[in-house]
């Protein structure tokens, strides 16, 4: 029988183990999206790249022709990554370009999270490519998006058949937090909730409006 001890599983990520890439989330890029509205993909967006800021995730941002077509990365990520060099392309597969896997390599982390526009193309591409290298790849589902409903689930599918794990934004967040009793990114994290986080975040809203600022997830537990 298998013993059970307090340590979390080696598949669950930290912020310190992987480098997360957010490809194409601009405005010509969003137009088409129709899987999700596009206020709840920019929503989602905004926290996984505040979660990533906060936590200080290794972090590479990326677009395809944005002076000539597809326009500006996401305001919510400008917000997030001030002064982050913003890689911009001519391959459709981020993989392709030797920049971004330079600056993978530079960075040395065998795991990749990925989020953009669109799932079925610029998600898929670098996500089976990075597999087929031995990386392992996790998919942030809800901060990306395609011109169809299908389109979106049909990618989905191909890359968690090749071995890729999906997961959601506020999923990211919470995992990299883990516990509320630490407290040095606590309140980081309730903050980035209660702006991004949905219903999830009006809850955080309520509980601290009502109960007071000392109303915690942690209770009496000591800071970490």
């Amino acid at each position: 029988m298998p013993t059970a001890y307090a340590e979390p599983g080696k598949m669950l990520l930290s912020p310190r183990d992987h480098t997360l890439i957010l490809i194409d989330h601009q405005s010509q890029m969003a137009f088409a999206t129709r899987s999700i509205d596009t206020i709840q993909l920019r929503n989602n967006t905004g926290l996984v790249a505040s979660a990533a800021a906060a936590f200080d995730v290794s972090t590479i941002l990326t677009t395809v022709a944005e002076k000539t077509f597809s326009g500006p990365i996401f305001d919510e990520i400008k917000a997030a990554f001030p002064t982050t060099s913003i890689i911009d392309r001519t391959t459709m597969n981020t993989w392709e370009d030797p920049r971004v896997t330079a600056e993978v390599n530079r960075i040395g982390k065998g795991r990749i999270v990925l989020a953009g526009l669109w799932t079925s193309v610029c998600i898929v591409g670098p996500a089976l490519s990075a597999l087929d290298q031995g990386f392992e790849v996790y998919i942030l589902a809800d901060a990306c998006g395609d011109v169809s409903e299908e389109a979106h689930a049909r990618a989905i599918e191909r890359m968690v058949q090749a071995g890729a794990r999906p997961m959601t934004s506020l999923q990211y967040l919470l995992e990299l937090q883990r516990d509320w009793a630490r407290g040095a990114t606590y309140n980081t994290t309730v903050d980035i909730a209660r702006t991004f986080g949905g219903a999830y975040g009006l809850g955080l809203i309520y509980a601290k409006t009502m109960l007071g600022e000392h109303a915690s997830e942690a209770g009496s537990a000591p800071a970490a």
